[in-house]
């Protein structure tokens, strides 16, 4: 977690070699697969009362496997994993928008397109010259869902920052009591909605928002691709509030 210009900017996007600037939150738990219960037929993910069907992911990794090859992308993870990469972003979107019901926050239209700016002009101030879309789809985020989900996202975040009393004048002391509440918020949004994830998918980690493979399966990397990060936190399987 950082904080800039006043904002609190929790990241979970990195390019290849470097931290990216793209918004993010990443707190929560996931219930054991074993202890989730029987999938819903043709699911790869149940959230809440919601299914992420198959076929939806499916549509998306293609989307995203269109992208890696008709542009230079230096991906962020093996691209036999991108199945994974795209539910876990699917998953965070679905969890973002039950923080906005949980705390009654509402954007609009303009909001959304206010943050796709700010991200854009974040990553031009980072140094980049890919474009948003290229280093969301190297952080397997598919072209389609940079605008409007990612920036709903964001937005969500920025609006619940913002109600916490974040300002450009915060304390660090408020800056810390701040994101502990966020992450406390999401935590307690992602808790509600039960997530089950197929196992062929793996297990959701709640510390990261992101699906983890059994040790016995996890892919090598791939030629040419940069080997995915090591894991700054233990993974947490059920939720810590």
């Amino acid at each position: 977690m950082r904080h800039e210009k006043g904002r609190t900017v929790l990241r979970i996007l990195s390019r290849p070699g470097r931290k990216g600037a793209l918004a993010a939150v990443a707190l929560g738990g996931c219930l054991a697969l074993t202890a989730c219960g029987t999938m819903q037929l043709g699911a790869a993910a149940v959230v809440g009362n919601q299914r992420i069907t198959t076929s939806t992911l499916a549509t998306q990794v293609s989307g995203l496997n269109r992208y890696f090859h008709t542009h230079t992308v230096q991906l962020a993870f093996p691209a036999s994993q991108a199945p994974q990469q795209v539910l876990a972003w699917l998953i965070r979107f679905r969890v973002r928008d039950q923080m906005a019901v949980l705390q009654h926050i509402n954007v609009t239209n303009s909001d959304v397109q206010r943050a796709i700016t700010a991200i854009t002009a974040e990553e031009r101030q980072s140094g980049s010259s890919a474009n948003l879309t290229a280093v969301a789809a190297a952080n397997g985020l598919p072209p389609d869902l940079v605008n409007p989900d990612l920036g709903r996202y964001e937005a969500i975040q920025t609006a619940l920052i913002t109600k916490l009393g974040g300002t450009s004048s915060s304390s660090t002391a408020d800056q810390q009591r701040i994101g502990n509440e966020f992450n406390r918020d999401q935590c307690l949004a992602a808790k509600s909605l039960h997530i089950r994830v197929s196992p062929q998918f793996g297990r959701l980690d709640y510390s990261q928002l992101a699906l983890v493979a059994a040790a016995d399966t996890l892919s090598a990397p791939e030629p040419g691709a940069s080997p995915s990060p090591s894991p700054s936190t233990t993974p947490r399987f059920t939720p810590p509030c």
